[in-house]
């Protein structure tokens, strides 16, 4: 790792610094078939997508504060990150599937392989998201 990406951060897709500070438990939303998947465990337990964006400020402290604020047990819902930087044609994928704008940051709930809660910027508030589950 140059001294750049060591300063800077790594541009890697293994490597996101930006999760799992608080141990918190995402599954990496990395292929496009993992989607398929989502809409199926959907009908059986409510699925969290949050969409961010490594670059940018905004979503950062977005994701911090869902990360610090979040409470629900783990049996409530199954947490999906994506680094859309690295995986746009995924969250492209999930604007046209669930039928959402694109923003950065975002956070999804699907349930029965629907939105049924999509929220951005300083509207992704974890208590919400918690009274929605």
């Amino acid at each position: 790792m140059s001294f750049f990406d060591k300063f800077f951060g790594a541009n890697d897709k293994s490597d996101n610094k930006d999760t799992n500070q608080n141990g918190f438990n995402w599954n990496d939303l990395t292929e496009l078939k993992q989607l398929d998947s989502i809409i199926e465990e959907s009908e059986e337990k409510p699925v969290v997508i949050f969409k961010h964006s490594t670059r940018c400020s905004i979503s950062r402290m977005a994701l911090k504060n869902f990360e610090r604020e979040y409470k629900a047990d783990t049996n409530d819902a199954s947490l999906y990150f994506l680094d859309l930087l690295n995986y746009r044609d995924i969250s492209n994928e999930i604007a046209q599937r669930f039928h959402v704008i694109h923003q950065s940051p975002q956070l999804l709930l699907i349930k029965n392989g629907k939105s049924i809660y999509d929220v951005s910027h300083s509207a992704i508030d974890a208590e919400a998201l918690e009274n929605k589950l």
